[in-house]
């Protein structure tokens, strides 16, 4: 049985070799990088001075930040936590301990007022940015 190793081939035989597997095989180019960088997206032309300048949209999803909360309101903090993240009792307690922490992005403004509410309630400063 001969070894599975690879014939000298010089670099202009290795990106012939290459180019041909893609064609056969139908393998499209991939950027620099490979999958883990995105497109760049194309930068918007600037905008015609004769034209009003857009208003500014709205913001409809939020960040949500455990900033603080009251020492004797820990346990019900980390209680509604867990509940709310999905998370382990110890992990609950750990994200609690460790705010200020990001406990949700891309929420709804309706939907981010009523957590914030929620931890107020409880003894805890919810922030929405």
């Amino acid at each position: 049985m001969s070894s599975l190793s690879a014939p000298a081939l010089t670099l202009l035989e290795t990106a012939d070799l290459v180019s041909n597997l893609k064609t056969r095989l139908s393998i499209p180019d991939m950027p620099m990088g490979g999958f883990a960088a995105p497109a760049a997206a194309a930068p918007a032309p600037p905008p015609e001075e004769d034209e009003p300048a857009p208003a500014v949209a709205e913001k409809t999803l939020f960040t949500l930040t455990l900033k603080s909360f009251e020492a004797t309101a820990k346990p019900k903090i980390i209680k509604e936590i867990k509940q709310m993240l999905g998370l382990s009792l110890v992990d609950s307690k750990k994200f609690v301990e460790s705010a200020p922490k990001l406990m949700k992005e891309g929420v709804p403004k309706d939907e981010g007022e009523k957590i914030m509410e929620t931890i107020k309630g409880l003894g805890g400063v919810v922030v929405m940015d």
